[in-house]
């Protein structure tokens, strides 16, 4: 049994894919690269990691890939749970390539593997009756009408600058177990370097013959992380994102930094609605369920800032006596 530190380290869509670009694979492997330097340090620490990863973008485009397939070549349409399986292997291959060559240019011994990793859901979770996560392209309204009708998708309204339309929904449960975790907890305990459960998962439960089944829905990348690094006994989780630090009142003029926070206060400032439900609040959810669960810290920052000290917020069950919460005089 390994006697180094675990950490769990959640990248962020913009690991490898930013909004202003169009996400060629030079694009994502400089942005892999770029991300993945910033985790030296931790490996120079001695920690053991395994990486999570969004993909969002990825999904999205194998989904209209899919689309265009069946219009123009009258190819058949592959089911969501294999879109997402897709994207882990080909962002897992990504990460892992473009991280072989961070260790090889920092002269670090460690192996990389990636793994496709399944995730379980309770078929019955009310998410299911509920669809609200956003998938693939936007349709006319006729369109997506003759789609509910041949597929029994679920469509609801979207209004952008680029003008509205109706773009499929798809159920987001809550994750339940990850399959392989043992696998991926002894890979990280011999020090391999494990890139799992991408994109939250690939969504599968058991039916009532204790067959495994996919499910049509999306698993939210930082929740299913936040269960796998407790599930792993990791003793740190990181959400890395694209801001520096947790906010309070979040571009507000009173918006305040939240550098350290204890579970009472941070459960408190999510009821309060302080964190919005389509970016930061998801997170803070994670990151509590963590410490929740058994972990020692859960740290929000942005990837680039990963190292350096005077960036991130620590969320921890109490506070530490070295920790200044928000409101010290001292």
């Amino acid at each position: 049994m390994s006697t180094k530190k675990l950490a769990v380290i959640a990248l962020g869509g913009n690991a490898l894919l930013r909004g202003n670009q169009q996400g060629t694979i030079e694009e994502q492997e400089q942005n892999a690269t770029d991300t993945l330097e910033n985790i030296v340090f931790l490996l120079r620490q001695g920690y053991n990691l395994v990486i999570s990863h969004g993909n969002g973008p990825q999904v999205g485009n194998a989904l209209l890939q899919n689309d265009a397939g069946e219009q123009v070549y009258n190819l058949p349409q592959m089911p969501l749970d294999v879109c997402v399986a897709d994207t882990q292997g080909s962002i897992g291959y990504i990460i892992e390539r473009a991280l072989r060559n961070v260790l090889h240019k920092h002269n670090i011994k460690r192996e990389v593997v990636t793994l496709v990793t399944p995730v379980l859901v309770d078929i019955n979770d009310t998410a299911f009756s509920n669809p609200t996560k956003r998938v693939g392209r936007i349709y006319s309204k006729e369109a997506a009408d003759k789609l509910a009708a041949s597929k029994g998708w679920v469509f609801k309204e979207e209004v952008k600058d680029t003008g509205s339309g109706w773009r499929r929904v798809v159920p987001s449960p809550t994750p339940k177990g990850i399959l392989n975790e043992r696998v991926i907890e002894s890979m990280a305990d011999q020090g391999f370097i494990v890139i799992a459960s991408g994109g939250g998962g690939i969504p599968v439960y058991y039916d009532e013959a204790d067959t495994l089944r996919a499910a049509e829905a999306v698993i939210d990348k930082d929740s299913a992380s936040a269960l796998l690094a407790s599930n792993i006994k990791a003793n740190e989780f990181y959400i890395l994102t694209d801001v520096p630090f947790i906010y309070l009142n979040y571009k507000k003029p009173n918006q305040q930094i939240a550098e350290f926070l204890n579970h009472a206060d941070t459960k408190k400032y999510l009821d309060m609605g302080m964190f919005g439900e389509g970016s930061m609040a998801p997170k803070i959810r994670a990151a509590l369920k963590f410490i929740e669960l058994g972990g020692e810290k859960s740290i929000i920052t942005e990837a680039t800032k990963l190292e350096d000290k005077k960036y991130g917020s620590k969320i921890t069950m109490e506070y530490d006596t070295e920790d200044k919460p928000i409101g010290c005089s001292c």
